[in-house]
């Protein structure tokens, strides 16, 4: 892998957490509105800038992305943004629930992504990349980073702990969800020169969260290459801000279902068709979690279930198939449903498992949905077997906590 130092625009220490905010796309234009109230120096007003319009604006108006680019210049002229005077590495570390994870910032090389050593598990939808690209041109920066994750290994972990041994520039715990969020700089030109050593020896890294904003990052830079008829490689634009975790540090979480009706079906008959090509359990009032691998957990009527996948219903050998995404998808969502494109379908919605089972069984108590879906999570080790093989995921079948902040590092494209 080619990856680059870079000077990066950064809030002063003091003003780190202010700055700070949740990525672009885990909150709607009007939860940014209030998280932001109050808070000129708050990033959304650069990732989310129709909050500076009247409640309503769409996130895709035109007038939102030269909003964008104004706030930005505001931000720098007030100071609460800098830029460093020489090219870095930077580490960011993330506790969640006691347990940390530490990241190495860094500029990501456009062709390890246009040539697919950088790989994804997930398709992209080319109106969400075109959004992400409005955002990057206009700003001619990547505000905000991706999320990678690289094989582990000793002699990175070895540095990292070195640099973290000491005082971070950043230290703070988000007041919204108790997450803490740490940061150094690496300035020292050995050390900057080994990183970048060690990470040519690494054949690939994988994206772990943040699909639309490294395809689009990746398409900027290579429009910006083509536009260029003195073109030399070196520039800027040929990098792209990502963040670089070692793969066995790094949680995946559940990602669940929650669906508005049975397709007509009685709930009697809806859990005798579960039956199959499932072993149905129920287990009462209680909240149940699903305990191993095509092993389900649902919520229907005020009762938990236990769906356990009956043999022959999955194959082993197939890296796709045998995930739980895939057998609820074909035999629960499709089969007796009714619901075959889970991009699209406006029947089924999709809940991350930081907010626990207990919502699935709010929004299905509240009336809102009728049956909810509990998958058990798949394994770092699931993704980058898929990844290597070339196959994408089924959609909505990864979520990484805790997620990046964004506002902590920009980078330019100049």
């Amino acid at each position: 892998m080619k990856i680059k130092p870079f000077r990066g625009i950064r809030p002063p220490k003091d003003l780190a957490k202010q700055v700070s905010s949740r990525p672009y796309d885990v909150l709607e234009s009007e939860e940014a509105r209030v998280e932001a109230e109050g808070n000129p120096m708050s990033l959304y007003h650069i990732i989310k800038p129709e909050i500076n319009f009247e409640p309503g604006t769409s996130e895709f108006d035109p007038k939102v992305y030269p909003a964008a680019l104004e706030q930005f210049k505001l931000f720098r002229q007030n100071g609460w943004l800098q830029q460093d005077g020489k090219e870095n590495y930077y580490i960011y570390a993330q506790t969640m629930e006691g347990r940390t994870q530490y990241g190495l910032v860094v500029a990501a090389w456009v062709e390890d992504y246009m040539e697919q050593r950088i790989k994804k598990h997930e398709l992209t939808r080319k109106d969400k990349e075109e959004d992400r690209m409005k955002h990057v041109r206009v700003n001619n920066a990547n505000i905000e980073p991706v999320f990678f994750a690289y094989p582990h290994r000793d002699d990175l972990d070895a540095i990292i702990a070195s640099v973290t041994a000491k005082t971070p520039e950043y230290d703070f715990v988000s007041d919204l969800d108790g997450f803490g969020h740490s940061f150094w700089v690496i300035d020292d030109e050995n050390t900057i020169a080994r990183i970048t050593e060690i990470f040519s020896q690494i054949p690939a890294m994988y994206i772990a969260d943040g699909h639309h904003r490294s395809a689009a990052a990746a398409l900027v830079g290579n429009e910006k290459k083509l536009q260029n008829p003195n073109h030399r490689g070196d520039e800027e634009y040929n990098f792209f801000l990502a963040v670089c975790f070692p793969d066995n540090q790094l949680r995946v979480m559940d990602y669940n279902r929650v669906i508005k009706d049975l397709n007509g079906l009685s709930e009697e008959q809806f859990l005798a068709a579960l039956s199959e090509d499932f072993d149905v359990e129920c287990k009462g009032a209680d909240t149940y979690q699903p305990q191993a691998l095509h092993n389900f957990s649902l919520y229907l009527d005020g009762q938990w279930y236990s769906l356990t996948a009956k043999e022959g219903r999955y194959d082993n050998s197939d890296p796709i198939g045998v995930l739980d995404v895939s057998v609820s998808s074909r035999l629960i969502l499709d089969k007796i449903l009714g619901i075959k494109d889970l991009r699209s379908d406006k029947r089924i919605d999709f809940v991350g498992g930081i907010r626990g089972l207990g919502e699935l069984k709010r929004r299905v108590d509240s009336g809102e949905m009728k049956v909810a879906l509990a998958l058990y999570p798949v394994t770092m080790k699931q993704i980058i077997d898929i990844a290597d093989s070339g196959n994408i995921m089924p959609p909505k079948a990864t979520w990484f906590e805790p997620k990046l902040r964004s506002g902590l590092i920009i980078h330019e494209l100049v």
